[in-house]
């Protein structure tokens, strides 16, 4: 167990503390710039944010551990079935509470956002490693 925590799950527990704080400050910073003060979806928007921010810190593990040369192809082998995946859990959420009418394309706004972020960290990572690599 030391050895896995040691390995990824240190780090994508801290990345995923580090991104669901900062998603849920830039929520109700958009609520309170809007004049909302409480989150009008409660609760069980917070979980779906959650589980959400799972499967962005899950297709980071994946970018960074698939073995895939090519970075393109490999963001795109990742992203389409993280980002149904995605969709499918906004799908299964309309029978626990009705869906916004701009559900499905607010998730897919946001998660291509948190996408796009997670595979900049890590095609900096990449880059910066070889920079480093090539240096020695």
């Amino acid at each position: 167990m030391k050895k896995i925590w040691n390995g990824w799950l240190r780090e994508s527990v801290f990345l995923y503390c580090v991104f669901y704080t900062v998603v849920t400050i830039l929520n109700s910073v958009l609520y309170l710039t809007q004049g909302i003060r409480n989150d009008p979806n409660g609760n069980w928007h917070e979980l779906t944010r959650a589980i959400v921010v799972l499967i962005g810190i899950v297709a980071y593990e994946m970018a960074k551990n698939l073995p895939i040369k090519n970075m393109l192809l490999r963001a795109v082998v990742i992203y389409i079935p993280t980002m149904a995946l995605t969709l499918g859990f906004v799908w299964l959420n309309q029978f626990i509470e009705p869906l916004a009418e701009s559900a499905y394309r607010d998730i897919l706004i946001n998660y291509t956002g948190l996408y796009l972020t997670v595979s900049l960290i890590v095609a900096l990572r990449q880059y910066l490693k070889k920079k480093k690599n090539d240096k020695v």
